[in-house]
């Protein structure tokens, strides 16, 4: 029998679990602890770029420093053998600006080919596109230099971007799986209308392409600006070094490096990648979201 003055309509406490303020609260603390983890690298070298040279490796934990020294900034900008980091970061903006450009564009007029025209052997050259989508950078490295160095071509920018010129395996992929989203009634009524091939791709699929477009712009500036191996390998002569390079050269193994100065302009080569993800940061997440849920 149940007790008096009970309610038996009244459901038992939920466990903690399941209660929606606790679990809130779990899970924001955990969100924020684990980005905390992940940001802490990037707040302690922004700290340290502060920090004076003996106190650098003698306070490494702590991220604000205990003297604020910006010096390191003009020392760091004073760059190198008569060559500041303003000739550096010039070579990066025209690296990554173009090179991003000539990679998203072309992979852009490849996907199109892929997913809307047909042509014989179009199965065969997408598989090959896909393998070379796994080949690694270091395979492609050695034929490449043999072929660029036959040409009379090594110390220029020209081994650097000449290769974007077809697109880029990745990005063809990500924008086929975007253009298959978009209805074939759109081609077909442009055709009717009178308009080619070239026009549909120009009137019709590339006004819809932006946010795929700015996705792979974005990816592209961001592994072109941090780019190291294949400028260190055709660049030679430090007034076309790049920043990752420049970077590499400033520090001496064999005599003093003057650290405060290398984690100044380490924190300055961020500065381009947050702008650029600050600014186009809803593209970036419509683009990866209709590309990954579509198609």
């Amino acid at each position: 029998m149940a007790q008096r003055g009970a309610n038996p309509s009244a459901r038992p406490p939920l466990p903690w679990h399941q209660r929606k303020p606790l679990r809130a609260l779990v899970y924001h603390g955990f969100v924020g602890l684990f980005a905390l983890l992940m940001l802490y690298p990037i707040l302690w070298l922004v700290g340290s770029s502060f920090k004076p040279p003996d106190e650098i490796w003698t306070n490494q934990t702590a991220i604000l420093p205990q003297e604020f020294y910006p010096q390191n900034y003009p020392n760091g900008w004073a760059g190198f053998g008569g060559i500041s980091f303003t000739t550096f970061y010039r070579n990066s903006l025209f690296y990554a600006t173009v090179g991003t450009l000539l990679s998203v564009s072309a992979s852009a007029v490849v996907a199109y080919g892929f997913a809307r025209l047909r042509f014989r052997g179009r199965r065969f050259w997408f598989a090959i596109m896909l393998v070379t989508l796994m080949l690694p950078t270091q395979v492609q490295i050695i034929p490449q230099y043999i072929v660029f160095k036959q040409l009379g071509w090594l110390n220029t920018f020209y081994p650097l971007l000449l290769p974007r010129i077809g697109g880029s395996a990745f990005f063809i992929f990500m924008i086929i799986q975007f253009i298959r989203s978009i209805p074939r009634d759109l081609d077909e009524a442009a055709m009717i209308d009178g308009a080619s091939k070239i026009g549909i791709f120009r009137l019709v699929i590339l006004p819809q392409l932006t946010p795929a477009i700015i996705t792979a712009a974005i990816f592209s500036f961001y592994w072109t600006w941090d780019e190291f191996l294949v400028p260190l390998i055709y660049l030679n002569s430090p007034e076309l070094y790049l920043v990752s390079l420049a970077l590499r050269t400033f520090s001496d193994p064999s005599g003093q490096t003057d650290w405060g100065a290398i984690f100044a302009m380490s924190a300055l080569s961020l500065l381009p990648v947050f702008v650029i993800f600050i600014a186009f940061q809803r593209y970036l997440v419509e683009g990866i979201s209709t590309t990954g849920l579509k198609g």
